[in-house]
């Protein structure tokens, strides 16, 4: 079993509903959101093996500085770091950043495509092993000879020049994605490494994986060189009766108000405009068009009213929620596994700190005692955490594996989308 510590980087705000952000504001809806990149050097130093995952976007983000940040990153934690690829959904972010509207759904993943393939060659294809030779005799620090342009001109990106950075302990940060469109799942199978899902049964994830690898294997990957992490929020406790009681008295904390902020936004809806007690019927949104389907695949016999939306996602979110001590939460999550062909969780939480800190705890001894989850690690690189020992680098079946030899810019030039 798979966990490591994810870091959202949510870089617009929930205005959608009411047309306002305060709702949000009230029920601290994914605000205040600081960047979470700079306290990474910090918890880095102060542990060994955790690996960081943080978002980045492409729709604003440059692959030039992101390439230069997440490069930085990987030399400062030795290699334990991972770049979750958004292409964002927020009319908030596009506003505020510059870029005025947001662009179409699949225009987005487009951008994204192109803005990964700069990436990859910025750090695989520019600087040449051992580059920097470090001769004192002939007062040489990186020999020139080794580092060379990428001369990217893409419909999107112009990158001409040469990567800043010298390469760090994976070249490449493990690359996360979560699309759950045919477009996502498309970039996720060409693409990621790791992928995290958000199913809300065990059927329905199943089926979700099994279509993520077969895609790979049509994109020329191995699956098993893609690890698929599902969302799960637990509540855990001592026993079953302490864990139950502490998820009543979350429900009671539940904002109807914090809850349609948050599904505004994701959804692109402003739910104040329907009726809490009528179904919702199925509409179209240029923003997160997943969370706008997601309770009718649920549950196709069920119409859905805003308020039973409310309080499902109000603990979790669209996660599932286990609910035990335990012995009946590893039960669970070893059941989630081996139904669905998944390699890990991405544990969320109802109350910041304390549910992770419970989960640790609590449910942590069980799955290792049970050997569902590790007690060493093999190798020192997320990549190796995630892969095996020895494997710091890209797979060889990776898209970004091409660039690993081209160190000409000839090469390069050749090959231009």
């Amino acid at each position: 079993m798979l966990r490591r510590h994810f870091l959202c980087r949510h870089v617009g705000y929930h205005d959608v509903y009411r047309g306002n952000v305060d709702a949000a504001l009230k029920d601290a809806a994914q605000i205040p959101a600081n960047d979470p990149a700079f306290a990474i050097p910090a918890m880095a130093a102060a542990t060994k093996h955790l690996g960081f995952g943080v978002t980045s976007t492409t729709a604003y983000d440059h692959p030039y500085s992101l390439a230069r940040k997440f490069a930085t990153l990987d030399h400062l934690t030795e290699g334990r770091i991972g770049w979750n690829v958004v292409t964002s959904y927020a009319d908030s972010a596009a506003r505020n950043l510059g870029t005025g509207a947001q662009r179409a759904h699949d225009d987005r993943y487009e951008v994204a495509e192109e803005f990964i393939e700069v990436a990859l060659k910025l750090w695989e294809a520019s600087w040449e092993e051992r580059s920097a030779v470090m001769d004192a005799d002939s007062s040489t620090y990186i020999d020139p000879e080794r580092v060379h342009p990428i001369e990217h001109s893409g419909k999107h990106f112009t990158v001409p020049g040469i990567f800043l950075c010298e390469p760090s302990s994976q070249r490449t940060p493990v690359i996360f994605q979560a699309g759950g469109s045919s477009r996502g799942v498309a970039l996720a199978a060409a693409t990621a490494e790791a992928v995290f899902m958000n199913a809300t049964s065990k059927p329905g994830l199943k089926k979700q994986v099994d279509a993520l690898r077969q895609q790979a294997v049509g994109a020329g990957r191995n699956p098993a060189h893609i690890a698929v992490l599902q969302m799960i929020t637990v509540i855990s406790a001592p026993t079953d009766a302490e864990a139950q009681a502490k998820y009543e008295e979350y429900r009671k904390l539940v904002s109807y108000e914090g809850a349609m902020a948050r599904y505004s936004g994701w959804s692109g809806l402003d739910m104040s405009t329907f009726d809490p007690d009528v179904p919702l019927r199925h509409v179209k949104t240029n923003a997160g068009q997943t969370m706008v389907d997601i309770f009718s695949k649920m549950d196709p016999q069920k119409e859905w009213t805003p308020r039973d939306i409310a309080e499902y996602i109000g603990i979790g979110g669209t996660a599932p929620v286990v609910v035990g001590g335990p012995e009946t939460v590893a039960e669970e999550l070893t059941s989630w596994m081996e139904e669905t062909g998944i390699d890990g969780f991405n544990v969320a939480h109802a109350v910041k700190y304390q549910d992770i800190k419970d989960f640790t705890e609590y449910v942590v001894p069980e799955l290792q005692r049970r050997g569902a989850m590790r007690t060493a690690y093999e190798g020192s690189t997320l990549r190796e955490n995630l892969f095996g020992s020895g494997q710091a680098r890209l797979a060889a079946d990776h898209p970004g594996a091409v660039y690993r030899d081209s160190f000409t810019a000839k090469s390069l030039s050749g090959d231009q989308s």
